[in-house]
C-alpha cells in the first residue's frame, strides 16, 4: 500500500512516477524499497490516468454517503438489543409448573 501512497504523492507533486522517484519517496519515509515491487508499481501505473481515477473514485465514494442516511451518534453508540434468555431460576420454575399441570390435568 505504501507504494501506491508514494505514487500518489509523486503525482500530486507534479512529478512523473518513475522507479527512481518512487524509491526516493519510499526511502525518505523510512521504507526499504523492494526493486521488484517498485518496477511492478511503475509498470502498473504507466498507462493509467491517475487524475481520472481519482476523480472517479471520489464520485463513487461520495455516492453511497448521499444515498444511505448515516445513523445518529447516539444510535450508533447503543449496543444492539439482545433477546434475553430466561434465567436459570425461571426455567426451573416453568419446568416445575409443567410437571404439576400433568398431575391435575
Amino acid at each position: 500500500m505504501e507504494y501506491v501512497y508514494a505514487s500518489l504523492l509523486i503525482h500530486q507533486a507534479g512529478k512523473e512516477v518513475t522507479e527512481d522517484n518512487l524509491k526516493k519517496v519510499l526511502e525518505a519515509a523510512g521504507i526499504q524499497a523492494d526493486d521488484v515491487r517498485v518496477k511492478a508499481t511503475v509498470a502498473a501505473l504507466k498507462n493509467i490516468n491517475i487524475d481520472e481515477v481519482l476523480k472517479n473514485a471520489t464520485a463513487v465514494a461520495a455516492a453511497p454517503a448521499a444515498v444511505a442516511p448515516q445513523p445518529k451518534v447516539e444510535e450508533a453508540a447503543k449496543p444492539a438489543e439482545k433477546k434475553e434468555e430466561p434465567k436459570e431460576e425461571e426455567k426451573e420454575e416453568e419446568e416445575a409448573a409443567e410437571g404439576l399441570g400433568a398431575l391435575f390435568g
